[in-house]
């Protein structure tokens, strides 16, 4: 064997060597860069999942999530300008049953007036015609 050639230097190069790299990726915040890289690919997968699953449910003609979210938003729309149409209508109807009571009384009264004119002059009639006699 060569006496040169020293085991124990090339093993503390080595360790020296691989202990600054570590440092070094240690230093650039290591463990923080490897998690996003798993959180990206985790989202990544999660976003071809979540396209695939629309595709599939689109394909067998099943409503998605969104399907029925915007159908439920339609149908509470729907109720709400029904319920507002109700409110109108009964608006309506009330004002039109005053109304009609309202004329019922407005012709009961004129009918009343007729009565009262066509007496009134009966009456002068009456005087006139005693007064003529006197």
């Amino acid at each position: 064997m060569d006496q040169g050639f020293n085991f124990y230097d090339m093993w503390k190069d080595y360790y020296s060597q691989t202990s600054k790299l570590f440092d070094e990726k240690i230093s650039k915040d290591f463990p923080s860069e490897g998690m996003g890289q798993i959180l990206e690919m985790n989202l990544q997968f999660k976003k071809m999942i979540d396209e695939s699953t629309l595709k599939y449910l689109e394909f067998i003609n099943v409503p998605s999530r969104n399907d029925i979210a915007n159908l439920s938003s339609l149908i509470v729309n729907v109720d709400a300008k029904v319920d507002d149409l109700e409110e109108r209508l009964e608006e309506k109807l009330d004002q039109d049953g005053i109304q009609g009571s309202f004329g019922k009384e407005l012709s009961n009264l004129k009918k009343d007036m007729k009565s009262l004119d066509n007496k009134l002059n009966q009456i002068l009639t009456l005087l006139k015609s005693q007064e003529v006699t006197k």
